[in-house]
């Protein structure tokens, strides 16, 4: 709700420093953040609106995104369309926060719970319209696939982020208060044997903010609910993007797998330091 007495200053460099991440994903970097981040400011400067509001504006819009795919036909347009909008108010909310300091721990639960339905809502009124509408199974299973890869990134992505944490936790904890500083960036020691070629292709697409994960779960979702369904190509679409999200995971854990043995190593080599001579 616009509030003509509520006003602050604001500036598009404020929400560019403050809420646009070092990284993220390509999508978001190219067609979401150049709306998001002028609604942001919007948002913060003429609105009384919180972050938990916004993001529960995004939930209807992605519920309606839902009802539209749910009619099918040429209500898939639409549908993509309020998906897109619902997933830039999913990231407004965010941002709004970082530019405000308005975030809670509460905040942070509701927008991932959100997000959740939204994914579980589409992708059945989605494959369950196209079901009515053609009769063809392979929808069905179309739609647990959906769901399944989409959890099965989640908390994929939450898992190796934790193992992280715990390695470098631990080897802070090995590391005497002077020894060496070079214990955590030797966790990726093996992975940049093994492809020195990466370097030079992450630094270029940092310089763009984009990560080197190209088919995320937000790829994989845009693909789903918008790309397919704009392209009237749901099947065919959905399985590219599966397989090569897929692909990108396995790349994922077996970096891991890498880092677990240079910790194993660091972990040794601090250990030793710490013993007596």
């Amino acid at each position: 709700m616009v509030n003509p007495s509520f006003t602050t200053d604001f500036t598009m460099d404020d929400v560019r420093t403050r809420t646009y991440k070092a990284r993220d994903a390509w999508w978001t970097v190219f067609l979401v953040d150049p709306l998001a981040g002028r609604l942001v400011r919007f948002t913060a400067n003429r609105t009384s609106l919180t972050p938990d509001q916004v993001s529960l504006g995004a939930l209807l819009l992605g519920l309606g995104a839902a009802g539209c795919f749910w009619k099918a036909g040429p209500w898939l347009i639409a549908g993509a369309i309020l998906y897109h909008l619902s997933f830039v108010l999913d990231c407004v909310d965010g941002k709004l926060a970082r530019l405000t300091g308005t975030g809670t721990v509460f905040g942070g639960w509701l927008d991932y719970v959100f997000d959740r339905i939204r994914v579980l809502a589409c992708a059945v009124a989605l494959t369950a319209g196209q079901y009515a509408a053609t009769g063809r199974p392979v929808y069905l299973g179309l739609g647990i696939a959906i769901v399944f890869l989409d959890m099965l990134r989640y908390l994929d992505a939450l898992k190796v982020a934790a193992v992280r944490r715990e390695m470098n936790g631990r080897l802070r904890d090995a590391v005497p208060a002077d020894g060496p500083e070079r214990v955590a960036v030797d966790l990726q020691r093996g992975f940049r044997q093994r492809f020195s070629w990466y370097l030079r292709v992450r630094d270029w697409l940092l310089r763009h903010r984009v990560r080197t994960h190209l088919v995320s779960g937000i790829e994989f979702q845009m693909a789903v609910f918008i790309v397919g369904p704009l392209c009237h190509a749901i099947i065919p679409v959905t399985v590219v993007a599966g397989a090569l999200m897929l692909v990108f995971e396995v790349g994922i854990v077996y970096k891991l797998w890498l880092s677990s043995k240079d910790f194993t190593r660091a972990l040794g080599e601090a250990e030793t330091s710490r013993s007596p001579v």
